[in-house]
């Protein structure tokens, strides 16, 4: 079954994030993942939950997300974005196919 990393991104510094960027999607991608929604227009329909910057990521399996979240190549990336991005980040797995 598909799993799916969902972000909410808070940016302070919109030039320094370029070099996690580049980092998360290397790092992604060794893990079979890849971009379905990386920012874009967003509208809350109900709640109060209020993102700023979205980001969904399919990945093949729980397994592999999880794999990736702990990688060294995804440490990387988190260490390039400290300081000037805040996530809140929530792993799902998603229905059979």
């Amino acid at each position: 079954m598909p799993a799916y990393v969902i972000v909410n991104t808070r940016v302070s510094d919109t030039t320094r994030i370029q070099t996690y960027r580049d980092l998360a999607e290397q790092s992604v991608k060794q893990f079979g993942g890849h971009y379905l929604v990386r920012g874009g227009r967003l509208r809350v329909l109900e709640g109060s939950y209020h993102p700023e910057r979205m980001v969904l990521v399919e990945f093949p399996t729980l397994d592999l997300a999880e794999a990736w979240y702990a990688s060294e190549a995804y440490g990387e990336a988190k260490q390039a974005r400290e300081g000037i991005a805040e996530f809140d980040m929530v792993l799902v797995e998603g229905l059979p196919l």
